[in-house]
């Protein structure tokens, strides 16, 4: 798993998908680092991405039947997965939501197969667990169960409001909200131990590592 972090972190810093400087985040921080995964936008890239995805829930060990997407980012991400578990020889179902209802075909918000079983959420980040808030709603209601979440990168960094600091990360919030596993195919850690084995990007390093002494969550390794 380590080998395929790091790989993951690889492919993202060459598709420019994770990128290194002065960025500011939906919360005002100013970060080191940014990863934007809609910038995985070609069949190529999407295609390395659904693989890392589906190796890293298949190495994960945790139960599904079938995957669900929510919109927009996940609504790609699922699907593209799904392929990626087929050609791996585990064949499974997929849906996403719509944002808004329709009243015409088969109408609702689902599209794809019947929500059933236990169901594995599908995103790039967690940052304030809208998504991931919303998708277990329509999954309990349809009478299926969330049985984890499974994302790209986990910033592990704590969420605060109005200038508090909370003592746990977006992702570790989902986790104990819901009772359900979040797992990413890669997090700061990993990025910061590539930072530290790159020469090239060398020079983010100490940012990284000042970013995360301020904003960085305590995890259980």
């Amino acid at each position: 798993m380590d080998n395929l972090r790091q790989q993951f972190i690889a492919f993202s810093v060459e598709a420019e998908v994770l990128k290194f400087g002065e960025f500011t985040t939906k919360a005002g921080r100013q970060s080191p680092y940014f990863f934007n995964a809609g910038l995985f936008h070609d069949g190529a890239t999407l295609g390395k991405l659904a693989q890392f995805y589906a190796q890293t829930l298949l190495d994960s060990g945790i139960a599904f039947d079938m995957l669900f997407g929510p919109a927009y980012k996940g609504i790609t991400l699922a699907s593209a997965t799904a392929v990626a578990l087929a050609a791996k020889g585990r064949d499974t179902s997929f849906a996403y939501n719509r944002k808004e209802a329709k009243d015409h075909g088969e109408g609702g918000t689902i599209v794809g197969a019947k929500l059933a079983g236990k169901v594995v959420i599908i995103d790039d980040v967690i940052s304030a667990g809208t998504s991931v808030r919303e998708s277990v709603a329509m999954i309990r209601a349809a009478g299926a169960e969330p049985a984890a979440v499974l994302i790209a990168l986990d910033r592990m960094e704590r969420g605060g409001k109005d200038g508090v600091l909370s003592p746990l990360s977006a992702v570790q919030e989902v986790s104990q909200n819901y009772g359900i596993p979040v797992i990413s195919i890669a997090n700061l850690a990993d990025l910061f131990a590539y930072l530290s084995a790159d020469p090239a990007l060398g020079a983010y390093k100490d940012a990284v590592a000042a970013y995360r002494a301020q904003y960085g969550a305590q995890y259980n390794v």
